[in-house]
């Protein structure tokens, strides 16, 4: 399995937010709408991940959605905007929700998606969550399933200018969690997902690493910090309440 894509809940607005990153040198580009959420995003390619900020942009139609991602930004962005949480890519959604299901997990079951792009076009793709209550706890990872394989998805993406060659430079390396009880937590997502665990704090991804760091203060358990290599120099840049690592 593979990391697919950060979520960074945000308050900007996508143009806002390419606009900051091309600022700092990365090709970053407007998303698009998802129109039955209420919400857009500005996106950020890597060689095989993104990072997606996501924002809300009709409230209303946002609350009534009903939507597990949806309800997570809802929750967070009230207190401030930051990291939100991690989706996993898979080429075999429906298997993955019957072995969920066969461990007694409770999922929402597979979801379809699809949002319009900044070029009018529309990206369809499906979707799989663990139930659970919205709160300050680590939200469990959820799965996406692309209509196109990688290979085909990146070569549109690269024709419609949403990828160029500096895109592919960039990977995200690690990202780390700050949870009060990292061993549990880590456990937890070996059962539900049969992830490599490394050592003590780490889980492994097929492109990246899961790093798990005791929570010093506060409540909220989330994603902390996302590291990315590929960089001229090194750097750290917090963007709406996000650390970035650049190495």
């Amino acid at each position: 399995m593979y990391l697919d894509h950060i979520v960074h809940h945000v308050t900007k607005k996508p143009e806002e937010v390419a606009e900051d990153w091309n600022a700092k040198g990365f090709h970053a580009v407007v998303g698009g709408q998802h129109t039955h959420w209420g919400t857009y995003n500005a996106l950020l390619y890597t060689k095989t991940s993104y990072i997606e900020w996501l924002a809300i942009e009709h409230e209303e139609i946002a609350k009534n959605a009903n939507h597990p991602l949806v309800n997570l930004l809802l929750h967070d962005i009230k207190n401030s905007p930051g990291f939100g949480t991690i989706c996993i890519r898979t080429t075999e959604i429906n298997e993955l929700c019957q072995q969920l299901e066969l461990k007694c997990i409770e999922t929402s079951g597979v979801l379809h998606a699809e949002r319009k792009t900044a070029s009018g076009l529309v990206r369809k793709w499906k979707m799989l969550f663990v139930k659970e209550e919205v709160s300050d706890d680590l939200p469990t990872p959820f799965f996406i399933e692309w209509e196109e394989s990688d290979l085909e998805r990146y070569q549109l993406l690269q024709e419609d200018g949403t990828i160029n060659a500096s895109n592919v430079e960039l990977s995200i390396s690690a990202c780390e969690f700050h949870v009060k009880s990292p061993r549990e937590v880590m456990k937890k997502w070996k059962r539900y997902f049969d992830i490599t665990e490394q050592d003590e704090q780490t889980l492994l991804l097929s492109n990246t690493k899961l790093v798990f760091k005791k929570l010093d203060s506060g409540a909220k358990e989330r994603l902390a910090m996302v590291h990315i290599d590929g960089c001229i120099e090194q750097d750290t840049f917090i963007y709406e309440h996000a650390p970035y690592l650049f190495r």
